[in-house]
């Protein structure tokens, strides 16, 4: 089902279309004049725009231009009853699809329709295969080119080669498994095992026969051997995530374990040699816990022989649109769609700081994607929770909260956040507009429209002259 506008002065071709083609399973929405579908197209999105030439307020040669500045993947058919080569000649100059003559065939008008949909959606699909393609990975897991992460993936290079153990430090959410991973990967032992170990979702009680394993009769329940998970390693690399979380008692076990290079079965009185790398993480200041006398000092020197601290999104906002993109296209991917983000929404995910980190703006990003109802994401798709906390001082005008006064409600609340944006790009390009609108993915027209609808709204909410006004 496709999402489809028609638009003509007559009202026996709309009613004739928009019969035939809500049989097709479509969704039809109508205008008698090119004023009044510039106000739907600014208002919704469409896959599809069936228009005649001839139209009053806005012909339909300007219609299409504009329509195609609002909506870059809309598919145009243009209709005449004036079958002349310069009329078809301008409407494919302007990024018509095709065009057809009056009278035309039902059948005819069909085919061209399907073909229109299936070519604009090819195009689609190849733009979002393109920009996964354009995604940096770094040991084909770590997406982001900050001097932050960069300094990362050096240290990542460095210790891959060698079999120090690791302790990957940071927030939650900031990807310390991944650079866990990344460091597995680029080592020797990239064709072995790597086992990732959650701490915190163990019980004391199951931890050391999880780790090392057990004998057949060892306790209740141990009605056979089993392997532990450092055996299940071994000649590869074992992640121990949460490592704060161990128990006293456990630590040192660990810690016999890194020096001897040994493990012990629970049940048994045979050591068993064992080849892991060991590489820990922890969202915790272990050097706190070790006053607290919480975390063996002995142990912790034993794991930080290289620590690598993993920045928190906050630190390198730089890397938000590669990542907002990556996960866009896991979502579209993963769920058949072809959802797109607009630039300003991605400057404004930048000004967030992102409390949860990667985490949490994978979250958004699929969450918004989930709920968003047309094919591009705005800045308006973004909750209300998140941009009630962007900064005030990057985004003027936001709200009245400094005064005292309630918040604006969300529609002008997000034309103020869009002015500030363009203002910031325009400023940023020295006040070069044509500069500033292709920085920005939208036409000169288009950039100047939204300077005067977001000026013109700024004060006030529009009355419904000035909606229906196209203003």
């Amino acid at each position: 089902m496709a999402k489809i506008l028609i638009v003509d002065d007559e009202l026996s071709i709309i009613d004739s279309l928009k019969a035939l083609l809500s049989r097709e399973g479509h969704d039809i929405s109508t205008s008698s004049d090119g004023g009044g579908a510039l106000r739907k197209l600014r208002e919704d999105v469409f896959d599809l725009l069936i228009t005649d030439i001839r139209l009053p307020e806005v012909d339909g040669i300007s219609l299409l231009r504009q329509a195609r500045e609002l909506q870059s993947h809309l598919a145009v058919i243009v209709i005449t009853a004036y079958a002349k080569v310069d009329n078809a000649v301008e409407a494919m100059k302007n990024g018509a699809f095709d065009y057809v003559t009056k009278p035309f065939k039902f059948d005819e008008l069909l085919l061209t329709v399907h073909r229109a949909l299936t070519y604009e959606q090819t195009l689609a699909e190849n733009e979002v295969l393109k920009s996964s393609l354009d995604t940096h990975f770094h040991f084909n897991c770590l997406v982001g080119d900050s001097e932050a992460m960069r300094r990362v993936y050096t240290l990542i290079e460095k210790v891959s080669r060698t079999n120090s153990t690791v302790l990957v430090t940071g927030s939650s959410g900031t990807g310390k498994e991944l650079v866990a991973k990344a460091l597995h990967t680029a080592s020797p032992r990239f064709e072995n095992p790597f086992v990732t170990v959650n701490c915190t979702a163990m019980p004391e009680a199951l931890l050391e026969s999880e780790l090392f394993g057990h004998r057949k009769g060892a306790f209740t329940g141990a009605t056979r051997n089993k392997k532990g998970l450092f055996e299940m390693a071994d000649g590869g690399t074992i992640f121990l995530d949460e490592i704060g979380s161990v128990p006293l008692n456990m630590q040192m076990k660990l810690l016999r374990v890194l020096q001897e290079k040994e493990i012990r079965q629970v049940g048994s009185t045979d050591d068993i040699t064992i080849d892991v790398r060991v590489i820990a993480a922890t969202n915790e200041n272990l050097e706190e816990k070790i006053a607290k006398r919480e975390f063996r000092d002995d142990l912790y020197y034993r794991l930080s022989v290289i620590p690598i601290q993993v920045p928190a999104l906050v630190e390198r906002r730089e890397d938000i649109p590669q990542l907002a993109h990556y996960f866009l296209h896991e979502f579209n991917e993963t769920n058949g769609r072809r959802v797109e983000i607009s630039q300003a929404t991605v400057e404004l995910l930048r000004k967030y700081e992102w409390p949860g980190n990667v985490r949490e703006l994978e979250n958004t990003i699929k969450r918004i994607a989930t709920l968003c109802e047309n094919s591009r994401i705005e800045p308006a798709d973004i909750p209300e929770d998140i941009l009630r906390h962007i900064n005030e001082e990057s985004v003027e005008n936001l709200s009245s909260a400094s005064s005292g006064q309630p918040p604006l409600d969300l529609k002008r609340y997000m034309r103020n956040v869009e002015l500030s944006y363009l203002k910031a790009m325009v400023d940023e390009c020295g006040g070069d507009k044509e500069l500033a609108s292709e920085k920005l993915g939208i036409g000169l027209a288009t950039l100047y429209r939204k300077f005067n609808q977001n000026q013109k709204g700024q004060s006030e909410v529009p009355n419904e002259s000035e909606k229906t006004s196209g203003g």
